[in-house]
């Protein structure tokens, strides 16, 4: 007779046997092991390490593998009784997630089971690369489903903005299917940005129809020369007809719910060729915008004194990257102070790269003799025309008078002899001869607690003005500060979204806010913009800068999670709240970290 108890359970059980007497327990193991050693890129592997009558107090974890992502699952137990002796064994699983392929190498693993030192085998897991089927076999229809790889062009400019087109065939006897997931999109030369699915449409493709899920990957160009991407990976479940053809065949066509079947997908790499952009033509004030664009520009009020502020409101429309956009310097401006602008972005597509960025930036004139705001110029390189553009808005005629009106001193006429009302002369006052009633006159003035009160005010209020107007100019002249500052009230009212967002369930919202708010704190920590935050940075940023493995580690799961969120199913709200700690401990430890 076997019995199988989960959890804690058979601890209790096993206690209640031995007092019983006249069981025997062998001498504890521990054992290491893999349910596959070769997978697939894209594919996952479990690690299950195994206590045989006996368990460890701690539980020895698997070492960081580079290149390879290990997530704890959870313990599994079993306790059984067989021709009177008494066997224990408690699981605990790891799932293995290859970033790359490869071979890995997990060493051995020891820890302490009853006293006695137990150690594992080293294990090894072969990563194979991805590969798309055969033309043959798309063309055969014996592909049940498969993944195909496009770009819009061959060539790009370093800056560029285009779509990857990842389709997704199914063939017609898929009778349903879950949610696909993309599960790496790696890319050499390109920084990955949002990305969306279509509505599936069908298409003939040999003697076989398919279902085809277009979706799309925005990318933007971040290197010269050769770059690369794919293979792009990701899996899907389908459900087929079941094999099973007994019975009737009326109740079979209509309560036969098929065979469930995971999918592995891959597609082919693409190279292209990233151009630089060319030197002869840029104008003097061109800062690197790639795209096509409209600009429209207003300021005001016009009539002003010197130092007051002028809002000059910047309006950027077009295709390309938005995010990426910043205005230009205007060497004409010199006459005024120019303050930082603000910016807020509305896209108009759902990947992002299309919509008007607005700039508010605040000027004031510096004197009476400015007459105008000089002309505003923006420069961006036009990929499609293969040439720079210039968009000039005229200036704006201003009236500046000084900062403030002296009123005209008052001078008193001078007395003559001729005046109508001369004043009479006073009488001599006879002398006071009794001084009258004695009053006390009260302590004097200055010990008195409310004119001592009164006085301090003033200069109370001076000193807080003093302190007020130095945090402001420091404020203005500390750009890294101010960023700093405006991240951590992003911070703050970022995780409030992501509680809300949690306890609603919306998934697609709740990793789309966790992505923004990574990248806002990794660019406050490198000072580099936020929107060319990508997971290769932790490699070529945070690992020179000495950033501890626990932190990489930390952060690497988190972009892997906003990944996999763009096409993963809808998570339950305890799992979307479970994430929120993890990204706390991330922006505390980041926090520390120094560029």
């Amino acid at each position: 007779m076997e019995l199988s108890l989960k959890n804690l359970f058979w601890p209790g059980l096993v206690l209640a046997v031995l007092c019983l007497g006249g069981v025997r327990l062998d001498a504890a193991t521990f054992t290491a092991s893999l349910d596959r050693d070769t997978i697939a890129l894209g594919e996952s592997a479990t690690l299950s390490l195994t206590f045989e009558d006996g368990s460890s107090r701690n539980v020895p974890l698997p070492p960081n593998v580079a290149g390879l992502q290990i997530a704890y699952v959870g313990p599994s137990s079993q306790f059984s009784f067989v021709n009177g002796e008494t066997k224990s064994t408690v699981t605990y699983n790891f799932t293995l997630t290859p970033r790359q392929a490869g071979d890995f190498a997990i060493p051995s693993l020891a820890t302490d089971v009853g006293g006695q030192r137990l150690s594992s085998s080293p294990l090894r897991l072969k990563v194979l690369p991805p590969n798309s089927p055969p033309p043959e076999a798309v063309n055969s229809g014996s592909e049940v489903a498969f993944m195909r790889l496009s770009l819009a062009k061959t060539n790009f400019y370093i800056g560029e903005v285009t779509t990857a087109n990842i389709k997704i065939y199914l063939r017609d006897d898929v009778q349903n299917h879950s949610q696909p997931q993309i599960t790496s999109l790696p890319t050499d030369g390109f920084s990955a940005g949002k990305g969306t699915y279509q509505n599936a449409y069908s298409e003939q493709i040999g003697n076989r129809v398919y279902t085809v899920i277009p979706a799309s990957i925005a990318l933007t160009a971040t290197k010269t020369g050769m770059a690369s991407v794919g293979p792009v990976t990701g899996n899907i479940v389908v459900v087929l007809p079941s094999s099973n053809r007994g019975g009737d065949p009326f109740l079979r066509q209509f309560f036969n719910t098929g065979e469930q079947r995971p999918v592995t997908l891959a597609t082919d790499t693409l190279n292209v060729e990233s151009l630089p952009l060319p030197a002869e033509g840029a104008p003097p004030n061109f800062n690197g915008a790639v795209g096509d664009y409209t600009m429209k520009v207003t300021a005001g009020p016009t009539n002003v004194a010197v130092g007051d502020p002028i809002t000059v409101r910047v309006q950027i429309s077009g295709h390309g990257a938005l995010d990426a956009l910043t205005l230009p310097d205007q060497p004409a401006w010199r006459d005024f102070k120019a303050y930082p602008p603000t910016q807020n972005l509305k896209t108009t597509d759902q990947l992002g790269i299309e919509g008007t960025k607005t700039f508010e930036q605040i000027v004031t004139p510096q004197n009476t003799d400015v007459h105008e705001l000089p002309a505003f110029s923006f420069s961006f390189f036009d990929p499609g025309a293969k040439t720079y553009r210039t968009l000039m808005q005229p200036p704006v005629q201003l009236a500046v008078h000084s900062g403030g009106m002296t009123p005209a001193p008052v001078i008193a006429a001078t007395k003559t002899a001729n005046s109508q009302n001369p004043t009479p002369p006073q009488d001599i006052l006879p002398i006071k001869e009794q001084f009258g009633a004695f009053t006390p006159a009260g302590p004097p003035l200055l010990t008195r607690p409310v004119f001592l009160t009164m006085q301090s005010v003033p200069v109370l209020a001076w000193l807080a003005t003093l302190v007020w107007r130095k945090r402001t100019d420091n404020l203005a002249n500390n750009p890294r500060l101010r960023r700093q500052r405006r991240v951590a009230g992003l911070i703050q009212s970022g995780l409030s979204d992501l509680r809300r967002l949690a306890a609603e369930n919306n998934s697609d919202e709740f990793f789309a806010t966790l992505f923004r708010l990574l990248q806002e704190q990794l660019g406050e920590r490198l000072d580099c913009p936020s929107s060319s935050i990508t997971e290769a940075v932790i490699d070529e940023r945070l690992v020179p800068l000495g950033t501890p493995e626990p932190v990489l580690a930390g952060l690497r799961e988190l972009f892997q999670l906003c990944n996999q969120a763009r096409y993963a199913p809808m998570r339950t709200s305890g799992e979307l709240a479970a994430v929120i700690p993890q990204f706390e401990n991330a922006v505390r430890e980041l926090q520390n970290v120094k560029a």
